[in-house]
């Protein structure tokens, strides 16, 4: 099993082992969501509930998946995804590892686009797709995120597309580690973490414990709910929004004699990978 033993699935159960017989770990309200009255994802976040789903407010999100057995909760989520945000078009990007657990036509058919595999194309290529999944997304998503991904991604690697992609990205990124036994007390994840934080357009959502399917205890870790993860993403987005609408911009004005601060002349940049279709498959 790849880091991740756990499922968190989408019908609301965390930590659920695979197999017949196993008991969910039901995750805690996370304290600050608790604090700001927001509401957390449970069962009823799937339908049936009155409770309404986190309105995440953008049009593009990326989602990538990586190998922890919760990948293969996926094609249930991106379900939920397309039933509480009709609006919203999402590219599904699987790692190698996470395709041991969910087909890329499984998550194809419910995402009604193309899912890509998170390798670097045989064939040439005018574009590159690390660029094209950057500048198309408004929000991406890592649903699970392994520890052997939160550390490449926190250490700055860039060795796939989406990787690459979540480096470089303007857009909030949330990560949602699932974790081995011991994977949450481990000095290397909690040096990861802090570094992810760190950062101004990330938020990391702590896993859950979980049924580990190796050791038979409860000392293994799923990833937390989708929901939850949403709506600390929606919040961060608007956190960003905020600043940047409160950035001094005499930096960039040019100077009474016409040109800017750095002696060029000032120009305009049109935005770039800013329309409506997705990233080439």
């Amino acid at each position: 099993m790849t880091n991740g033993e756990t499922r968190g699935g989408a019908d609301g159960r965390a930590g659920e082992r695979v197999g017949a017989g196993a008991v969910p770990a039901k995750a805690a309200p996370a304290k600050d969501e608790l604090a700001a009255g927001q509401p957390v994802a449970d069962e009823q976040a799937m339908g049936g509930g009155s409770r309404p789903a986190p309105l995440l407010r953008v049009r593009r999100l990326l989602l990538v998946g990586t190998g922890s057995a919760s990948a293969v909760d996926l094609p249930s989520w991106v379900g939920w995804l397309r039933a509480t945000h009709p609006d919203l078009e999402i590219q599904v990007v699987l790692t190698r590892s996470a395709e041991r657990f969910v087909t890329l036509q499984a998550v194809t058919g419910i995402a009604g686009r193309a899912a890509l595999s998170d390798s670097w194309p045989d064939e040439p290529a005018v574009a590159a797709r690390h660029v094209e999944l950057a500048e198309w997304a408004e929000a991406v998503v890592i649903y699970p995120a392994t520890l052997h991904f939160t550390g490449r991604l926190a250490q700055g690697l860039a060795d796939s597309p989406a990787l690459l992609a979540a480096q470089c990205t303007a857009a909030p990124v949330g990560v949602a580690p699932a974790l081995p036994p011991g994977g949450a007390q481990s000095p290397a994840y909690r040096m990861h973490v802090a570094a992810l934080e760190a950062r101004p357009n990330v938020v990391v959502l702590p896993p859950v414990p979980g049924l580990s399917q190796t050791t038979g205890r409860m000392d293994s870790w799923a990833p937390g709910m989708l929901p939850d993860l949403l709506t600390r993403l929606e919040r961060r987005r608007r956190e960003m929004a905020a600043a940047a609408a409160a950035a001094p911009t005499a930096a960039a004005a040019p100077t009474a004699g016409g040109r800017a601060p750095d002696g060029r002349g000032a120009t305009a940049r049109g935005a770039v990978g800013q329309g409506t279709e997705g990233p080439r498959p």
